[in-house]
Protein backbone atom coordinates (compact mmCIF):
# COMPACT_ATOMS: atom_id res chain seq x y z
CA UNK A 1 0.00 0.00 0.00
CA UNK A 2 1.21 3.39 -1.02
CA UNK A 3 2.19 6.32 1.57
CA UNK A 4 1.86 9.83 0.43
CA UNK A 5 4.22 11.90 1.71
CA UNK A 6 3.06 15.70 2.54
CA UNK A 7 4.23 17.06 5.63
CA UNK A 8 6.76 17.16 7.82
CA UNK A 9 8.65 14.36 9.98
CA UNK A 10 10.51 15.77 13.43
CA UNK A 11 12.80 13.49 15.08
CA UNK A 12 14.57 14.15 18.39
CA UNK A 13 16.86 12.37 20.24
CA UNK A 14 20.24 12.61 21.82
CA UNK A 15 23.65 11.83 20.18
CA UNK A 16 26.88 10.61 22.10
CA UNK A 17 30.18 12.71 21.94
CA UNK A 18 33.38 11.17 21.64
CA UNK A 19 36.79 12.37 23.19
CA UNK A 20 40.01 10.37 24.20
CA UNK A 21 42.71 10.64 26.21
CA UNK A 22 46.09 12.11 24.97
CA UNK A 23 48.95 9.83 24.22
CA UNK A 24 52.68 10.72 23.23
CA UNK A 25 53.43 11.85 19.88
CA UNK A 26 56.42 10.14 18.21
CA UNK A 27 57.98 11.35 14.66
CA UNK A 28 60.87 9.82 14.30
CA UNK A 29 63.67 7.37 12.16
CA UNK A 30 62.71 3.89 13.57
CA UNK A 31 63.93 0.64 11.62
CA UNK A 32 63.29 -1.91 14.23
CA UNK A 33 59.87 -3.81 16.18
CA UNK A 34 57.72 -1.04 16.28
CA UNK A 35 54.54 -1.16 19.52
CA UNK A 36 53.09 0.47 21.91
CA UNK A 37 50.27 0.76 24.21
CA UNK A 38 46.77 0.81 22.91
CA UNK A 39 44.78 4.07 22.98
CA UNK A 40 42.11 4.35 25.09
CA UNK A 41 38.88 6.49 24.26
CA UNK A 42 36.54 7.76 26.49
CA UNK A 43 32.80 9.84 25.64
CA UNK A 44 33.02 13.77 25.35
CA UNK A 45 31.39 16.63 23.97
CA UNK A 46 33.81 16.82 20.22
CA UNK A 47 31.83 18.33 17.98
CA UNK A 48 30.85 16.34 14.57
CA UNK A 49 32.02 13.31 16.08
CA UNK A 50 30.80 10.39 13.93
CA UNK A 51 28.91 7.71 15.89
CA UNK A 52 29.02 4.89 13.77
CA UNK A 53 31.92 5.82 11.49
CA UNK A 54 35.55 5.34 11.92
CA UNK A 55 37.92 8.13 12.82
CA UNK A 56 41.20 8.38 14.25
CA UNK A 57 41.01 9.62 18.17
CA UNK A 58 43.19 12.85 17.99
CA UNK A 59 45.01 14.31 15.13
CA UNK A 60 45.10 14.26 11.31
CA UNK A 61 43.53 11.06 8.84
CA UNK A 62 43.62 10.39 5.17
CA UNK A 63 43.48 7.62 3.15
CA UNK A 64 43.05 3.99 4.38
CA UNK A 65 46.14 1.80 3.74
CA UNK A 66 47.09 -1.84 4.23
CA UNK A 67 43.00 -3.59 3.85
CA UNK A 68 43.57 -6.74 5.08
CA UNK A 69 42.01 -9.64 7.16
CA UNK A 70 43.89 -12.33 9.18
CA UNK A 71 42.84 -14.65 12.16
CA UNK A 72 39.31 -13.35 12.70
CA UNK A 73 41.44 -9.40 12.28
CA UNK A 74 40.26 -6.69 10.15
CA UNK A 75 42.70 -4.30 9.90
CA UNK A 76 42.45 -0.80 8.61
CA UNK A 77 45.54 1.35 8.62
CA UNK A 78 45.89 4.80 7.66
CA UNK A 79 47.45 7.80 6.93
CA UNK A 80 48.24 9.76 9.76
CA UNK A 81 49.79 12.61 11.63
CA UNK A 82 50.41 12.28 15.87
CA UNK A 83 50.87 16.10 15.62
CA UNK A 84 48.57 18.41 14.57
CA UNK A 85 44.53 18.11 12.81
CA UNK A 86 46.59 19.22 9.35
CA UNK A 87 48.39 17.30 7.35
CA UNK A 88 52.47 16.69 8.17
CA UNK A 89 54.54 13.98 8.14
CA UNK A 90 52.95 10.96 7.12
CA UNK A 91 52.85 7.61 9.41
CA UNK A 92 50.31 4.57 9.32
CA UNK A 93 47.84 4.30 11.85
CA UNK A 94 46.37 0.93 13.16
CA UNK A 95 42.94 0.30 13.83
CA UNK A 96 41.48 -3.57 14.34
CA UNK A 97 37.87 -4.75 14.21
CA UNK A 98 35.75 -8.23 14.02
CA UNK A 99 32.86 -6.93 12.25
CA UNK A 100 34.45 -3.38 10.57
CA UNK A 101 31.85 -1.28 12.82
CA UNK A 102 33.43 -1.80 16.39
CA UNK A 103 37.21 -0.56 16.05
CA UNK A 104 40.10 -0.70 18.53
CA UNK A 105 42.67 1.98 18.43
CA UNK A 106 45.76 0.31 18.31
CA UNK A 107 49.29 1.94 18.42
CA UNK A 108 51.06 3.48 15.09
CA UNK A 109 52.13 0.51 13.26
CA UNK A 110 54.99 2.44 10.94
CA UNK A 111 57.27 5.62 11.56
CA UNK A 112 59.15 7.66 9.14
CA UNK A 113 62.68 6.54 8.80
CA UNK A 114 65.66 7.35 6.71
CA UNK A 115 63.94 6.56 3.59
CA UNK A 116 61.53 9.21 4.11
CA UNK A 117 57.58 9.70 4.55
CA UNK A 118 55.25 6.58 5.00
CA UNK A 119 52.56 7.06 2.45
CA UNK A 120 49.69 5.05 1.47
CA UNK A 121 49.64 0.97 0.19
CA UNK A 122 48.65 -2.42 0.69
CA UNK A 123 48.85 -5.33 3.11
CA UNK A 124 49.13 -9.31 2.12
CA UNK A 125 49.20 -12.32 4.27
CA UNK A 126 52.49 -14.02 2.80
CA UNK A 127 51.00 -17.71 3.58
CA UNK A 128 53.38 -19.45 1.60
CA UNK A 129 56.14 -17.29 3.15
CA UNK A 130 57.79 -16.45 -0.17
CA UNK A 131 59.21 -13.68 1.43
CA UNK A 132 61.30 -15.68 3.61
CA UNK A 133 60.39 -13.27 6.51
CA UNK A 134 58.05 -15.60 8.54
CA UNK A 135 57.63 -19.72 8.35
CA UNK A 136 54.40 -21.55 6.69
CA UNK A 137 53.22 -21.91 10.27
CA UNK A 138 53.07 -18.17 11.00
CA UNK A 139 52.91 -16.04 7.67
CA UNK A 140 54.16 -12.78 7.72
CA UNK A 141 51.79 -9.96 7.34
CA UNK A 142 53.57 -8.31 5.05
CA UNK A 143 52.93 -4.09 4.35
CA UNK A 144 54.56 -2.48 1.34
CA UNK A 145 54.08 1.69 0.97
CA UNK A 146 55.49 4.73 -1.11
CA UNK A 147 58.32 5.75 0.63
CA UNK A 148 58.28 10.10 0.16
CA UNK A 149 61.95 11.70 0.56
CA UNK A 150 60.90 15.11 1.76
CA UNK A 151 64.12 16.39 1.07
CA UNK A 152 64.60 15.20 -2.02
CA UNK A 153 61.23 16.84 -3.10
CA UNK A 154 61.83 20.06 -2.13
CA UNK A 155 65.13 19.87 -3.55
CA UNK A 156 63.34 19.90 -6.88
CA UNK A 157 64.30 15.91 -7.78
CA UNK A 158 61.81 13.86 -9.27
CA UNK A 159 62.47 10.64 -7.93
CA UNK A 160 61.56 11.20 -4.20
CA UNK A 161 59.24 8.39 -4.35
CA UNK A 162 59.90 4.96 -3.80
CA UNK A 163 58.25 1.50 -2.78
CA UNK A 164 59.09 -0.41 0.52
CA UNK A 165 58.12 -2.98 3.19
CA UNK A 166 57.71 -4.05 6.49
CA UNK A 167 56.32 -7.40 8.05
CA UNK A 168 55.20 -8.34 11.33
CA UNK A 169 55.05 -11.92 12.78
CA UNK A 170 52.48 -10.97 15.22
CA UNK A 171 49.50 -10.06 13.31
CA UNK A 172 49.96 -6.25 12.96
CA UNK A 173 50.63 -5.51 16.51
CA UNK A 174 54.50 -4.82 16.00
CA UNK A 175 56.72 -4.22 12.28
CA UNK A 176 59.66 -4.96 11.33
CA UNK A 177 61.05 -2.68 8.82
CA UNK A 178 63.11 -4.53 5.80
CA UNK A 179 66.54 -3.57 6.16
CA UNK A 180 67.15 -3.84 2.23
CA UNK A 181 64.18 -0.97 1.30
CA UNK A 182 63.38 0.35 -1.43
CA UNK A 183 62.27 -2.38 -2.93
CA UNK A 184 61.42 -0.26 -5.77
CA UNK A 185 63.49 2.85 -6.95
CA UNK A 186 62.88 5.55 -9.29
CA UNK A 187 64.07 6.19 -12.70
CA UNK A 188 62.37 9.83 -12.03
CA UNK A 189 58.37 9.60 -11.84
CA UNK A 190 57.47 12.71 -10.11
CA UNK A 191 54.00 10.78 -8.58
CA UNK A 192 55.60 7.00 -8.63
CA UNK A 193 53.04 5.58 -5.19
CA UNK A 194 50.31 3.57 -3.84
CA UNK A 195 51.29 0.26 -4.18
CA UNK A 196 47.99 -2.12 -4.27
CA UNK A 197 49.22 -5.50 -4.40
CA UNK A 198 47.45 -8.85 -4.14
CA UNK A 199 48.00 -12.53 -5.12
CA UNK A 200 47.87 -13.29 -8.61
CA UNK A 201 46.26 -16.47 -9.47
CA UNK A 202 46.85 -16.53 -13.24
CA UNK A 203 50.24 -15.81 -13.22
CA UNK A 204 50.65 -17.85 -9.45
CA UNK A 205 52.73 -14.82 -8.45
CA UNK A 206 52.21 -11.66 -6.15
CA UNK A 207 51.09 -8.48 -8.48
CA UNK A 208 51.71 -4.43 -7.78
CA UNK A 209 49.67 -1.71 -9.09
CA UNK A 210 51.49 1.50 -8.73
CA UNK A 211 50.39 4.87 -10.34
CA UNK A 212 52.91 7.20 -12.29
CA UNK A 213 51.71 10.39 -12.69
CA UNK A 214 49.19 9.90 -15.02
CA UNK A 215 48.55 6.43 -15.46
CA UNK A 216 49.16 2.45 -13.99
CA UNK A 217 52.04 0.35 -13.91
CA UNK A 218 51.44 -3.17 -13.30
CA UNK A 219 54.52 -5.36 -11.19
CA UNK A 220 55.63 -8.61 -10.47
CA UNK A 221 57.44 -10.85 -7.88
CA UNK A 222 58.11 -14.00 -6.95
CA UNK A 223 59.02 -13.20 -3.21
CA UNK A 224 57.51 -9.34 -2.18
CA UNK A 225 61.47 -8.56 -2.52
CA UNK A 226 62.14 -8.23 -6.14
CA UNK A 227 60.10 -6.84 -8.66
CA UNK A 228 59.88 -6.21 -12.39
CA UNK A 229 57.28 -4.27 -14.46
CA UNK A 230 55.05 -6.32 -16.53
CA UNK A 231 52.57 -3.21 -18.24
CA UNK A 232 50.90 -0.16 -18.41
CA UNK A 233 47.48 0.73 -18.86
CA UNK A 234 45.21 4.03 -18.94
CA UNK A 235 47.42 7.08 -20.82
CA UNK A 236 44.74 7.94 -23.10
CA UNK A 237 41.93 6.09 -20.99
CA UNK A 238 40.14 7.50 -17.98
CA UNK A 239 39.91 10.86 -16.72
CA UNK A 240 42.51 13.03 -16.23
CA UNK A 241 42.43 16.09 -14.28
CA UNK A 242 44.65 15.65 -11.86
CA UNK A 243 47.19 12.84 -10.48
CA UNK A 244 46.13 9.24 -10.64
CA UNK A 245 46.20 7.93 -6.90
CA UNK A 246 45.52 4.07 -5.42
CA UNK A 247 44.73 1.66 -7.49
CA UNK A 248 43.07 -1.33 -7.21
CA UNK A 249 42.18 -4.22 -9.08
CA UNK A 250 39.86 -7.16 -8.34
CA UNK A 251 37.24 -10.18 -10.20
CA UNK A 252 33.93 -9.40 -9.66
CA UNK A 253 30.95 -12.30 -11.14
CA UNK A 254 28.61 -10.58 -13.08
CA UNK A 255 25.05 -10.70 -10.67
CA UNK A 256 23.00 -13.46 -12.36
CA UNK A 257 25.77 -14.49 -14.77
CA UNK A 258 28.19 -16.83 -15.13
CA UNK A 259 30.79 -13.97 -16.10
CA UNK A 260 33.57 -12.77 -14.62
CA UNK A 261 34.82 -9.05 -15.04
CA UNK A 262 37.61 -7.00 -13.84
CA UNK A 263 37.38 -4.06 -12.36
CA UNK A 264 39.90 -1.21 -11.65
CA UNK A 265 39.55 1.85 -9.47
CA UNK A 266 41.95 4.76 -10.07
CA UNK A 267 41.00 7.87 -7.22
CA UNK A 268 42.12 11.15 -9.35
CA UNK A 269 42.82 14.30 -7.64
CA UNK A 270 41.79 16.80 -8.83
CA UNK A 271 39.46 16.39 -11.74
CA UNK A 272 36.03 14.93 -10.40
CA UNK A 273 33.04 15.06 -11.52
CA UNK A 274 31.57 17.75 -8.64
CA UNK A 275 35.24 18.78 -7.69
CA UNK A 276 38.14 18.13 -6.08
CA UNK A 277 39.02 14.49 -4.81
CA UNK A 278 36.78 11.62 -7.00
CA UNK A 279 37.10 8.14 -7.66
CA UNK A 280 36.38 6.13 -11.24
CA UNK A 281 36.73 2.63 -12.13
CA UNK A 282 36.95 0.75 -15.35
CA UNK A 283 35.18 -2.47 -15.82
CA UNK A 284 37.81 -4.71 -18.45
CA UNK A 285 40.03 -8.00 -18.26
CA UNK A 286 43.40 -9.20 -16.89
CA UNK A 287 45.03 -11.89 -18.09
CA UNK A 288 47.43 -12.25 -15.36
CA UNK A 289 50.18 -9.49 -17.22
CA UNK A 290 47.92 -7.03 -18.56
CA UNK A 291 45.06 -5.07 -17.98
CA UNK A 292 42.22 -4.07 -20.79
CA UNK A 293 39.09 -2.04 -21.29
CA UNK A 294 37.35 -1.01 -23.93
CA UNK A 295 35.28 1.37 -21.50
CA UNK A 296 34.90 4.99 -23.26
CA UNK A 297 32.81 7.04 -20.92
CA UNK A 298 34.20 7.99 -17.06
CA UNK A 299 32.47 5.95 -14.73
CA UNK A 300 32.74 7.30 -11.09
CA UNK A 301 32.42 5.22 -7.94
CA UNK A 302 30.58 7.58 -5.75
CA UNK A 303 29.05 11.14 -7.31
CA UNK A 304 29.19 12.86 -4.03
CA UNK A 305 32.70 15.41 -2.99
CA UNK A 306 33.61 13.07 0.11
CA UNK A 307 34.32 9.53 -1.13
CA UNK A 308 38.48 9.42 -2.14
CA UNK A 309 41.64 7.10 -1.95
CA UNK A 310 39.23 3.97 -1.39
CA UNK A 311 40.86 0.87 -1.78
CA UNK A 312 39.66 -2.94 -0.97
CA UNK A 313 40.44 -5.63 1.36
CA UNK A 314 43.08 -8.57 0.89
CA UNK A 315 41.70 -12.48 2.03
CA UNK A 316 38.61 -11.26 3.14
CA UNK A 317 37.08 -14.84 4.73
CA UNK A 318 34.03 -15.00 2.50
CA UNK A 319 35.44 -13.50 -0.59
CA UNK A 320 33.86 -10.72 -0.41
CA UNK A 321 35.25 -7.70 -2.03
CA UNK A 322 34.64 -4.90 1.00
CA UNK A 323 35.65 -1.09 0.53
CA UNK A 324 36.53 1.74 2.48
CA UNK A 325 37.12 5.50 1.62
CA UNK A 326 37.80 8.72 3.01
CA UNK A 327 35.50 10.68 3.20
CA UNK A 328 36.95 13.78 2.52
CA UNK A 329 38.28 15.99 -0.17
CA UNK A 330 41.64 17.57 -0.87
CA UNK A 331 39.96 20.70 -1.64
CA UNK A 332 38.80 21.56 1.73
CA UNK A 333 40.07 18.52 4.14
CA UNK A 334 42.73 20.99 5.66
CA UNK A 335 40.20 23.13 6.61
CA UNK A 336 37.00 21.18 8.17
CA UNK A 337 35.25 22.42 11.56
CA UNK A 338 36.85 19.99 14.30
CA UNK A 339 39.62 20.25 16.62
CA UNK A 340 40.79 17.13 18.23
CA UNK A 341 40.52 15.00 14.99
CA UNK A 342 40.08 15.28 11.92
CA UNK A 343 38.29 13.36 8.84
CA UNK A 344 36.63 10.20 8.84
CA UNK A 345 35.67 6.97 6.72
CA UNK A 346 33.30 5.89 4.87
CA UNK A 347 30.54 3.12 6.35
CA UNK A 348 32.32 0.09 4.77
CA UNK A 349 30.71 -0.98 1.38
CA UNK A 350 30.36 -4.43 -0.45
CA UNK A 351 30.97 -4.12 -4.04
CA UNK A 352 29.72 -6.10 -6.54
CA UNK A 353 28.65 -5.85 -10.46
CA UNK A 354 25.30 -5.77 -12.03
CA UNK A 355 24.13 -5.75 -15.75
CA UNK A 356 21.57 -3.21 -15.73
CA UNK A 357 19.36 -2.21 -19.05
CA UNK A 358 22.50 -3.82 -20.95
CA UNK A 359 25.36 -1.91 -18.84
CA UNK A 360 27.34 -2.99 -16.51
CA UNK A 361 27.37 -1.28 -13.62
CA UNK A 362 29.58 -1.26 -10.39
CA UNK A 363 27.42 -1.33 -7.04
CA UNK A 364 28.66 -0.31 -3.91
CA UNK A 365 26.38 -1.16 -0.87
CA UNK A 366 26.77 -0.96 2.68
CA UNK A 367 27.54 -4.04 4.35
CA UNK A 368 24.82 -6.00 5.64
CA UNK A 369 26.53 -6.26 9.31
CA UNK A 370 25.62 -2.64 9.47
CA UNK A 371 22.01 -4.18 10.89
CA UNK A 372 23.33 -4.87 13.77
CA UNK A 373 23.81 -1.70 15.09
CA UNK A 374 20.06 -0.58 13.74
CA UNK A 375 17.79 -0.03 16.39
CA UNK A 376 14.12 -0.84 16.07
CA UNK A 377 12.15 0.39 12.90
CA UNK A 378 9.75 2.82 13.13
CA UNK A 379 7.88 1.65 9.92
CA UNK A 380 4.94 3.46 7.98
CA UNK A 381 3.32 1.71 5.32
CA UNK A 382 -0.23 3.14 5.23
CA UNK A 383 -1.79 6.71 5.71
CA UNK A 384 -0.90 9.65 5.40
CA UNK A 385 1.71 10.81 7.75
CA UNK A 386 1.85 14.04 9.54
CA UNK A 387 4.57 13.76 11.66
CA UNK A 388 6.91 11.33 13.64
CA UNK A 389 8.82 12.07 17.06
CA UNK A 390 11.50 10.71 19.15
CA UNK A 391 13.82 9.98 16.74
CA UNK A 392 17.55 11.19 16.28
CA UNK A 393 17.80 12.16 12.58
CA UNK A 394 20.95 13.15 12.52
CA UNK A 395 22.16 9.75 13.64
CA UNK A 396 19.70 7.57 11.63
CA UNK A 397 18.95 5.22 8.68
CA UNK A 398 16.24 6.16 6.44
CA UNK A 399 15.06 3.85 4.07
CA UNK A 400 12.20 4.32 1.47
CA UNK A 401 10.94 2.94 -2.07
CA UNK A 402 9.46 5.12 -4.72
CA UNK A 403 8.88 5.25 -8.21
CA UNK A 404 9.25 9.02 -8.10
CA UNK A 405 11.56 11.46 -9.59
CA UNK A 406 10.34 14.63 -8.99
CA UNK A 407 10.21 15.72 -5.19
CA UNK A 408 12.94 17.45 -2.29
CA UNK A 409 13.73 16.15 0.67
CA UNK A 410 15.09 18.42 3.55
CA UNK A 411 17.03 18.44 6.87
CA UNK A 412 16.30 21.27 9.04
CA UNK A 413 16.78 22.23 12.60
CA UNK A 414 15.86 24.96 14.88
CA UNK A 415 18.98 27.10 13.96
CA UNK A 416 17.10 27.41 9.61
CA UNK A 417 19.89 25.15 9.06
CA UNK A 418 18.89 23.60 5.85
CA UNK A 419 20.01 20.53 3.27
CA UNK A 420 18.39 19.28 0.42
CA UNK A 421 18.22 16.46 -1.90
CA UNK A 422 16.63 17.08 -4.74
CA UNK A 423 15.24 14.15 -7.06
CA UNK A 424 15.06 16.07 -10.87
CA UNK A 425 12.91 13.87 -12.96
CA UNK A 426 13.12 16.04 -15.98
CA UNK A 427 17.15 16.54 -16.20
CA UNK A 428 17.72 12.56 -15.27
CA UNK A 429 19.90 13.60 -12.24
CA UNK A 430 19.91 14.15 -8.14
CA UNK A 431 21.42 17.12 -6.85
CA UNK A 432 22.71 17.47 -3.01
CA UNK A 433 23.01 21.24 -1.90
CA UNK A 434 24.68 21.72 1.46
CA UNK A 435 25.40 25.64 1.16
CA UNK A 436 23.08 26.08 3.90
CA UNK A 437 23.44 23.16 5.44
CA UNK A 438 25.49 24.53 8.73
CA UNK A 439 28.96 25.71 8.82
CA UNK A 440 30.23 26.34 4.93
CA UNK A 441 32.17 29.17 5.23
CA UNK A 442 35.26 27.59 6.44
CA UNK A 443 36.66 27.02 2.81
CA UNK A 444 35.07 29.00 -0.19
CA UNK A 445 34.59 25.99 -2.12
CA UNK A 446 32.69 24.02 0.41
CA UNK A 447 29.73 24.77 -0.65
CA UNK A 448 30.11 27.12 -3.52
CA UNK A 449 28.18 24.31 -6.23
CA UNK A 450 25.14 21.70 -6.03
CA UNK A 451 26.48 18.21 -6.61
CA UNK A 452 24.94 16.88 -9.37
CA UNK A 453 24.82 12.73 -10.31
CA UNK A 454 23.71 11.64 -12.98
CA UNK A 455 21.09 8.66 -12.98
CA UNK A 456 19.84 8.14 -16.76
CA UNK A 457 20.35 4.59 -16.15
CA UNK A 458 18.21 4.25 -13.39
CA UNK A 459 15.12 1.56 -14.28
CA UNK A 460 11.84 2.65 -14.54
CA UNK A 461 9.15 2.25 -11.24
CA UNK A 462 9.95 2.34 -7.65
CA UNK A 463 13.37 2.13 -6.47
CA UNK A 464 15.23 1.99 -3.11
CA UNK A 465 15.98 4.88 -1.85
CA UNK A 466 18.60 3.95 1.53
CA UNK A 467 20.22 7.45 3.35
CA UNK A 468 22.74 7.09 6.61
CA UNK A 469 23.26 10.16 8.42
CA UNK A 470 25.82 10.65 11.01
CA UNK A 471 26.66 14.34 13.11
CA UNK A 472 28.90 15.04 9.95
CA UNK A 473 27.83 12.93 6.46
CA UNK A 474 25.33 12.09 4.37
CA UNK A 475 25.70 9.00 2.48
CA UNK A 476 22.68 8.32 -0.25
CA UNK A 477 22.49 5.02 -2.10
CA UNK A 478 19.94 4.88 -5.04
CA UNK A 479 18.82 1.09 -5.93
CA UNK A 480 20.87 -0.57 -3.68
CA UNK A 481 23.87 1.53 -4.43
CA UNK A 482 23.93 1.68 -8.27
CA UNK A 483 24.45 5.33 -7.44
CA UNK A 484 25.92 6.37 -4.71
CA UNK A 485 26.89 10.21 -3.00
CA UNK A 486 28.64 11.02 0.21
CA UNK A 487 29.27 14.03 1.60
CA UNK A 488 30.17 16.00 4.57
CA UNK A 489 27.88 18.53 6.47
CA UNK A 490 28.97 20.57 9.78
CA UNK A 491 24.92 21.54 10.57
CA UNK A 492 25.29 23.95 13.78
CA UNK A 493 22.76 21.87 15.42
CA UNK A 494 21.37 18.28 15.00
CA UNK A 495 18.69 17.79 12.18
CA UNK A 496 15.51 17.46 13.66
CA UNK A 497 13.12 17.73 10.97
CA UNK A 498 12.77 15.94 7.29
CA UNK A 499 10.32 17.52 4.73
CA UNK A 500 9.13 16.08 1.68
CA UNK A 501 8.52 18.59 -0.99
CA UNK A 502 6.31 17.47 -4.13
CA UNK A 503 8.28 19.39 -6.88
CA UNK A 504 5.73 17.78 -9.77
CA UNK A 505 2.31 17.78 -10.69
CA UNK A 506 1.82 14.35 -8.96
CA UNK A 507 2.57 13.47 -5.08
CA UNK A 508 5.36 11.88 -4.07
CA UNK A 509 4.90 8.22 -3.16
CA UNK A 510 6.46 5.67 -1.08
CA UNK A 511 5.73 1.75 -1.03
CA UNK A 512 7.52 1.97 2.27
CA UNK A 513 8.85 4.16 4.65
CA UNK A 514 11.60 3.13 7.44
CA UNK A 515 13.30 4.89 10.01
CA UNK A 516 15.86 3.55 12.75
CA UNK A 517 18.21 5.19 14.86
CA UNK A 518 21.90 3.83 14.41
CA UNK A 519 23.74 2.89 17.82
CA UNK A 520 27.28 4.67 18.85
CA UNK A 521 29.50 1.84 18.10
CA UNK A 522 32.34 4.00 20.80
Amino acid sequence: MKVIIRCLFSFMGLVFLLSCQSKEKKNKVKEESIGATEVAILPNTEAYRPQYHFTPPEKWMNDPNGLVYHQGIYHLFYQYYPDDIVWGPMHWGHATSKDLLHWKHKPIALFPDKNGYIFSGSAVIDTENTSGFGTKENPPLVAIFTYHDIDGEKAGKTDFQTQGIAYSLDNGETFTVYEGNPVIGNDGIKDFRDPKVFWNEKANNWTMLLVAGDHLQIWQSDTLISWKKVSEFGKNQGAHGGVWECPDLFPLKVAGEAKEKWVLLISINPGAPNGGSGTQYFIGDFDGTTFTSTQEEDRWLDWGTDNYAGVTYNNTPDGKRIFIGWMSNWSYARDTPTEKWRSAMTIPRELSLEKINEQYELINYPITGLKKVLKSSNSFKANPIYSVAGLNISQSEIVFTTASRDFELSFTNQKEDRLKLLFDGANKQVVLDRATSGKTDFQEDFAKENQLMPIKNLPEGAVEVRILMDWSSIEVFINKGQYVMTSQIFPNEHYTNLNFHQRGEEPVEVNKLEIREIESVW
